[in-house]
């Protein structure tokens, strides 16, 4: 699996939508890497940016967006709501896919270095990138903001991991860099009915995981209680892997918490936002929504979503898109400006916009394209669309049945089942562009040149390998429609009565799309030479065949006899 990392570089610049242009440009001049977001902040006059692509190239991109930002930003005559010390006051890396964040490490060593060494920039690493524990955490390194920096260069505990240590009239234009490896962060806010920077800072303090200064009387401003060594004494917060403060956005007229989720295996979002709500209901306020600063990983969202679908004893079997509106209804996402998943989602915007993709046509425009003088979309890619249509007639009946009356104590019993039905369901509409995309490997085989021997050679090889995963993906295909009709046949035995007729289309869907696919498995064999290969799959296919035929009967036998 090819590496793909994040890089989301804050630049304290939210105003001047020139500069930030700009600065944000450079990025789309390293080839390989993809602008996905930029944010800007008025109020905290700062701006986050998101791009990803490999390791190599994000780490130059990064490079030269710092060095655009020193060129166009002057730290002396910055301010804004949010801490800060640096023209690019954060540089993170972070890990998406085919990399662990300890293999990011180095690259951020790496980029760190560079930015010292060519830009003059004083770098702290951090996170995990961090050389000492006391540098891990990004507040500590940025104590004191850029109005302290001069001084924090001259302390040599806190002397940069790259570049100068001494103050300049470059250092002070530019400020500090921190550069890290760290897991996907969340930037959210959650927006209270209040203008008080007081009362949202504490919430913040319930809630992160520092928590605040023990007073005596237990208020805001009594007197700090100190522990036998002269130390104040800390209550913690209660949700780890959480930093917060509280301010006052000008440009909404509200005050919000201000939350960072460095973890959100440890803390989910809509768990920071329920003990938001809880927290602001306990102080007289409440939370009216909330926002996201830069982009959110998909898997964060369906859990939000399961998270309110269990409150309300509803099945969590429904499709993705379904789930993404309940997660931003449930949150509040669109409360200040309309929440566009596209632009969002980190799996959305990293979804290649050029290629055409069969399964997200409508059914008319799909028929049109079969029907064209063209081999592809043909027989397999039909097959999966079947089968899929067989898996959504199971989950459909699961739902209901989930939401039926006086069921309500099995609303689990059937949501497992719709869950795994979505499942074959996403699966088999995924395979629809697997069998094109397959055919069209054989393709580029049968195109490569053939006149010396090694020519020969290869192409032989080429197209032996695509001709066997042209093989494969039926057979997938094969799979997961015979596993599709448990589902099916399930809600016929169990599903509510007045859907059993349901159950039993659904199951001679999936029995179609099997058969097809099985069909498929057979004639992508004419030709091919590797016979024990040939003989193992057609074992499994065979024996899928045949189950999915006898289920059929079975299925269809028991729903003719309830109507």
């Amino acid at each position: 699996m090819m590496p793909i990392i994040e890089c989301v570089p804050n630049i304290s610049e939210g105003r001047d939508r020139a500069k930030i242009d700009a600065i944000a440009a450079v990025v789309e001049t390293v080839e390989g890497v993809r602008l996905l977001d930029v944010d800007p902040g008025k109020a905290t006059n700062r701006t986050v940016i998101t791009f990803v692509g490999e390791p190599g190239p994000v780490c130059e991109a990064a490079f030269r967006l710092v060095k655009k930002a020193q060129e166009l930003i002057d730290m002396a005559t910055h301010h804004g709501e949010h801490p800060r010390f640096g023209a690019t006051d954060v540089c993170p890396l972070v890990p998406i896919s085919g990399i662990t964040l300890e293999e990011l490490v180095p690259y951020a060593h790496q980029l760190g270095e560079r930015i010292g060494r060519e830009l003059g920039i004083p770098v702290y690493a951090y996170e995990a990138a961090a050389r000492e524990p006391k540098r891990r955490n990004l507040a500590n390194n940025r104590a004191g903001e850029y109005e302290g920096l001069e001084q924090k260069l001259a302390d040599p505990g806190w002397k940069p991991d790259f570049g100068p240590s001494a103050w300049s009239d470059g250092v002070r234009r530019s400020g500090a860099t921190a550069v890290g490896a760290r897991k996907v962060l969340i930037a959210y806010n959650i927006n209270l009915n209040t203008t008080s920077t007081r009362r949202a800072n504490a919430v913040a303090f319930d809630l992160r995981e520092s928590g605040r200064t023990k007073r005596e009387g237990g208020t805001l401003t009594g007197k700090v209680v100190k522990d036998e060594h002269g130390n104040p004494v800390h209550i913690p917060g209660k949700l780890k892997a959480v930093k917060g403060i509280g301010w006052y956005i000008e440009e909404y007229g509200i005050a919000q918490v201000s939350l960072n989720l460095n973890d959100i295996d440890v803390t989910p979002v809509h768990v920071a936002f329920d003990e938001a709500c809880n927290s602001a209901a306990a102080r007289g306020m409440r939370v009216t929504g909330s926002e996201l600063v830069g982009l959110i990983p998909l898997q964060a969202l369906l859990d939000a979503a399961d998270f309110h679908l269990r409150r309300q004893r509803r099945s969590l079997g429904i499709p993705e898109e379904e789930k993404v509106r309940i997660a931003v209804k449930s949150l509040g996402l669109d409360d200040l400006a309309p929440f566009d998943p596209g632009k969002k989602i980190i799996e959305y915007r990293l979804k290649d916009p050029s290629g055409t993709v069969l399964a997200d046509m409508t059914l008319a425009r799909f028929t049109e394209e079969t029907s064209r003088e063209t081999p592809t979309p043909g027989g397999g890619s039909v097959a999966a669309i079947v089968g899929a249509m067989g898996a959504a007639l199971g989950q459909m009946v699961a739902n209901l049945s989930a939401n039926k009356r006086g069921w309500d104590e099995r609303w689990e019993e059937f949501s497992a089942w719709a869950v795994k039905a979505e499942r074959f369901r996403t699966r088999l509409l995924q395979l629809v562009d697997e069998d094109t995309r397959a055919y069209g490997r054989i393709m580029q085989a049968l195109q490569m040149p053939k006149h010396g021997e090694q020519e020969k050679a290869a192409r032989k090889a080429a197209l032996h390998e695509a001709t066997k995963g042209a093989i494969l993906v039926p057979l997938e295909t094969l799979r997961v429609c015979v596993a599709s009709m448990e589902v099916a046949q399930a809600m016929a035995q169990i599903g509510m009565p007045g859907s059993v007729s349901d159950a039993g289309v659904g199951v001679m869907c999936a029995r179609t799309g099997a058969l097809a696919a099985y069909l498929n498995v057979r004639t992508n064999f004419k030709g091919f030479e590797d016979a024990a290969f040939q003989q193992t799959v057609m074992e499994e296919a065979d024996a899928l065949k045949a189950r999915a035929e006898a289920m059929e009967q079975e299925v269809l036998g028991a729903t003719l006899a309830k109507l």
